[in-house]
């Protein structure tokens, strides 16, 4: 038994080995944004859906649906990506639509559905409670499971897969190093351009500069505090990054002419943002649709009306949905690009790991 699960070990340690992605950088954080439509680096407590990708680095709470794109389609995933991932554990009804698939490291409680026809791949480490399957999906439990409904989906129960946590562990961790260092490195950049204010009631972003990037910075939001509108010219700009500085920021603005693409463009850096776990306190609030990619890894956000673009922060009451047109600009870093980490295999393999050992135990105690 032994040399059988050698044999099985080995080739999956091997795989994880050469996927395991080189030191996190702000390349990782840009794959980041390109690859997720919500990214959450602790926890997540949502009453709405999300159109793209969602990985939650802590646990997963409220009634929500993910992968519900209307119209849009996701782009293809680098990392072979799920529709959720769940680091912790899920708690209350969850729908995963479009072959989302799933991936989680904890428990599954409160009830999911797996709508549509496409068949999806769901894979818990703990156990699972209340879940409805679909025709030819995959549902693989790591521990006890009560109330599954196949509904002609493969189910397995009791696989032991302990080696998934931790698996998504290290992959939260390489990610959440990544979108901090490059917040950080866009919070260094040298502005090369200012707003306009060609009426009282708008604030105009305009670049003029030469080049394919282009960089505003406000020391903190108060400066939004003097216009109800903001207008975006991006031309033929690659990138526009917007540097926030500041403790808390709510933005309550509306944006004028064509605003549902400037998440694909434009980059609003919230680098000063540093919410307390212990005593968690809201420091980032959208009270209006919000347009362009927010990067806020130290935020403790909340939003009361849709945000359109790639999300980055770090604790978020979600209470508006989250849609595609996520960051996909032309921006690079230094000469290093990340190969793509195939994530999801490695973390499967860590799972099937954990379970060879499980099973190794069982027999031997049985002799």
């Amino acid at each position: 038994m032994i040399t059988q699960f050698r044999k099985l070990a080995l080739p999956l340690l091997a795989a994880a080995a050469v996927a395991t992605p080189a030191a996190a950088d702000s390349n990782v954080g840009l794959q980041v944004l390109r690859e997720y439509n919500l990214y959450v680096l602790s926890d997540l407590s949502s009453t709405s859906s999300v159109e793209g990708r969602t990985f939650v680095g802590g646990n997963l709470s409220g009634g929500s649906d993910y992968y519900k794109y209307g119209g849009k389609t996701p782009p293809p995933s680098a990392t072979n990506a799920p529709g959720l991932t769940v680091v912790g554990s899920s708690s209350g009804s969850k729908n995963l639509h479009n072959g989302s698939g799933a991936l989680v490291g904890g428990s599954v409680s409160g009830g999911w559905n797996l709508n549509g026809s496409a068949p999806q791949d769901i894979t818990i480490g703990g156990s699972a409670s209340g879940i409805n399957g679909s025709k030819g999906s995959n549902i693989t439990i790591g521990g006890a499971a009560s109330g599954v409904n196949a509904n002609g989906a493969t189910v397995k129960t009791n696989q032991g897969l302990p080696g998934l946590a931790a698996g998504l562990q290290v992959q939260a961790s390489d990610y959440a190093m990544g979108v901090k260092d490059l917040s950080a490195y866009l919070a260094g950049l040298t502005p090369t351009d200012a707003v306009t204010f060609p009426q009282n009631n708008l604030m105009k972003f305009e670049p003029t500069s030469t080049g394919k990037i282009a960089v505003f910075s406000f020391d903190n939001a108060d400066v939004f505090k003097t216009a109800g509108q903001l207008q975006f010219l991006t031309g033929g700009f690659e990138t526009i990054i917007v540097n926030v500085g500041g403790t808390s920021a709510t933005l309550a603005k509306n944006f004028i002419n064509s605003s549902s693409n400037l998440g694909q463009t434009v980059i609003w850096n919230f680098h000063e943002l540093a919410y307390n776990p212990a005593k968690p306190t809201v420091n980032l609030n959208f009270q209006t649709a919000f347009y362009g990619t927010v990067l806020a890894t130290g935020a403790y956000a909340t939003n009361n009306n849709h945000l359109e673009g790639s999300v980055v922060v770090g604790k978020l009451d979600q209470r508006g949905q989250v849609h595609l047109n996520g960051y996909n600009g032309g921006l690079t870093i230094g000469s290093a690009v990340p190969e793509p980490a195939t994530w999801a295999m490695m973390i499967i393999g860590f799972g099937l790991i954990g379970s060879a050992v499980r099973r190794r135990r069982q027999v031997a105690l049985a002799a």
